[in-house]
């Protein structure tokens, strides 16, 4: 009988990952560069909540917008048409962007040249979650007809993101959602997180999300 052989590397899979995350933070908050990772599934509306979204602030701040996806230019153009400084970022076949890629992108866009710069990642509750991406602040969009029971399915995601927008509030009278079931979810995970009901469509609850924003930006120049 063979001798039983343990090998402890004493490495995580992630570590490498995580390592070059925290540089781009440390590099982003010394350029003042604030650096959010919108996150949510296929038709959530990430899209038109970052159109809105920066809509609402591209007079005060400099603003960026790096499009990931695994193929197509299709929302990249959205921003374009909208007059917004954009890159679209392919993943190789990759389901979310690491670390490495945010950070690759960063530099090849000239992304701390904006005060703010968005990263609207691939559409999907699993793959984003597992990757520090090296963000001031990540953000998840959950929309009203997915349902309240996401976090409970998703778990991950609601645990790394500090902000939830809850979306299309403008259609609730046609799905069955549960306002403060989908709260109680979302705090079991993250006690911390700030929760935004919004509607990217009428531009309902967007006062206090981009105010929220900004708070987040202020906090996060002043601890430089």
């Amino acid at each position: 009988m063979s001798e039983l052989r343990v090998i402890d590397v004493n490495v995580g899979i992630f570590d490498a990952n995580n390592r070059i995350a925290e540089e781009t933070r440390r590099e982003n908050r010394s350029s003042g560069t604030f650096l959010v990772n919108l996150m949510a599934s296929p038709g959530a509306g990430k899209s038109t909540t970052l159109l809105r979204t920066i809509s609402m602030l591209k007079d005060k701040y400099r603003i960026g917008v790096m499009e990931a996806d695994i193929d197509s230019v299709v929302d990249a153009e959205k921003m374009a048409r909208a007059g917004v400084g954009t890159i679209q970022v392919h993943t190789g076949g990759e389901c979310a962007m690491d670390a490495s890629m945010t950070s690759e992108a960063i530099k090849e866009f000239g992304g701390r040249d904006y005060d703010l710069l968005f990263l609207e990642n691939v559409g999907n509750l699993v793959c984003p979650a597992e990757q520090d991406v090296g963000a001031s602040l990540n953000v998840e969009i959950l929309s009203i007809p997915e349902g309240d029971d996401k976090p409970l399915k998703y778990p991950l995601m609601f645990e790394v993101c500090q902000c939830v927008l809850i979306n299309k509030i403008d259609a609730r009278e046609f799905f069955s959602f549960d306002d403060e079931k989908v709260k109680e979810r979302i705090l079991a995970r993250n006690p911390q997180a700030k929760i935004f009901f919004v509607s990217a469509k009428t531009g309902e609850g967007f006062a206090d999300w981009v105010a929220y924003l900004e708070e987040e930006m202020a906090k996060d120049k002043a601890a430089v």
